[in-house]
């Protein structure tokens, strides 16, 4: 039975519990092979059976079209920001960056060493608290792509619609934001998400790509790097994370029996609106992000008296409301909502500040 404490953090973010009891139970021995998940080979028949399963989950799951390879590869999603330039620009060719937090930056600054960037827009100026208006992007006719993050997870912001015209390949960050609602694939040429917020644990990062923009990448292109070579070999180059895949592929089994997609944009649409409320008709708390575009999966808010901070944390931790505390870069306080958070623990936080303000409003 799922019940406190609830976890709130970022990313390693949340496991569904029944998930984690399975993985519990399967830890010994996996699949009556009398080998442990912790020792399986990654050229057993176990775990071969493991890729091509979560491969055709993450293919109903996210209706992606044959014509997109599905690659799953070692490390994180910031190992994509130098990936995604190596194998879709050429040194000389210009790259499109939509500015809306700090992750966007990040990936534009490491692409930045491979090629020229392009600031098509940004809303920094606003503190990053907003989305740019389509109609004010000045995207480069010439640009190999146009790269946007779908959800920044530390302050907040995300995509709700995805602007129509644009004629480059899209690539699109959704490491917060995949699986959360459905997707329409064919408008992008790349998609990609570390798996340790919606999709399992820390160590795999999927990647979406059409098989159009294979075969591109430069000659000095690390071969572990390279897209087109990693679909070869159906992302088996090297001893992958054996453990998160199988993770992943629990998660994704998890995500089919609750309703896929759609399930979930339901559900969060449902339950960060009842937090935002509760948050917007406090006297105690508040959110700076524009009503537009704010997250359905990582919400932000302040205290307007900041002497209670550490009153609040040690008081919401108290309550089995773990890891609140905003990212260091931009302080206050965030609940991150993925998937695998329980409603009840949504309710426990709204019941919680409205408590907190109670008694110290």
């Amino acid at each position: 039975m799922d019940g406190p404490p609830y976890y709130f953090a970022a990313g390693p973010a949340v496991l569904p519990r029944s998930v984690k009891l399975r993985i519990r139970d399967e830890l010994l021995d996996y699949g009556n092979t009398g080998v442990s998940i912790l020792e399986l080979g990654h050229r057993s028949d176990a775990f071969l059976e493991i890729v091509d399963r979560s491969c055709s989950r993450l293919r109903a799951l996210l209706e992606i079209p044959d014509d997109y390879s599905v690659l799953l590869l070692p490390a994180g999603a910031r190992a994509q920001f130098s990936m995604i330039p190596l194998n879709l620009a050429g040194p000389e060719t210009a790259v499109d960056f939509v500015l809306t937090g700090y992750w966007s930056r990040q990936a534009m600054n490491e692409a930045a060493r491979y090629c020229p960037v392009n600031v098509a827009a940004s809303s920094e100026a606003d503190d990053f608290n907003s989305i740019p208006s389509a109609d004010s992007w000045k995207l480069d006719d010439n640009a190999g792509y146009v790269y946007l993050t779908a959800n920044e997870t530390i302050k907040g912001v995300e995509f709700h619609a995805l602007p129509d015209g644009i004629r480059r390949p899209l690539v699109c960050d959704m490491t917060s934001s995949i699986l959360t609602t459905p997707v329409d694939v064919s408008r992008y040429g790349l998609i990609f998400a570390a798996s340790q917020k919606n999709l399992g644990t820390a160590g795999l990062c999927l990647v979406i790509v059409h098989r159009d923009l294979l075969g591109r990448a430069r000659p000095e292109t690390p071969v572990l790097f390279n897209y087109a070579r990693q679909d070869e070999m159906n992302s088996l180059m090297n001893t992958p994370p054996v453990v998160s895949w199988y993770v992943m592929d629990r998660v994704l089994d998890w995500l089919q029996q609750q309703g896929g997609p759609a399930a979930m944009a339901a559900m969060h649409e449902e339950r960060s609106a009842r937090l935002y409320r509760c948050i917007d008709d406090s006297g105690l708390f508040g959110n700076r992000i524009a009503v537009n575009c704010r997250s359905r999966v990582n919400i932000t808010f302040e205290l307007h008296q900041t002497a209670l901070r550490d009153t609040f944390i040690q008081a919401s931790r108290a309550a089995g409301l773990l890891a609140l505390e905003g990212h260091k870069s931009a302080g206050d306080f965030r609940a991150s909502l993925y998937n695998a958070m329980p409603t009840a623990g949504v309710d426990a936080l709204i019941d919680f500040l409205r408590d907190f303000e109670t008694r110290h409003g």
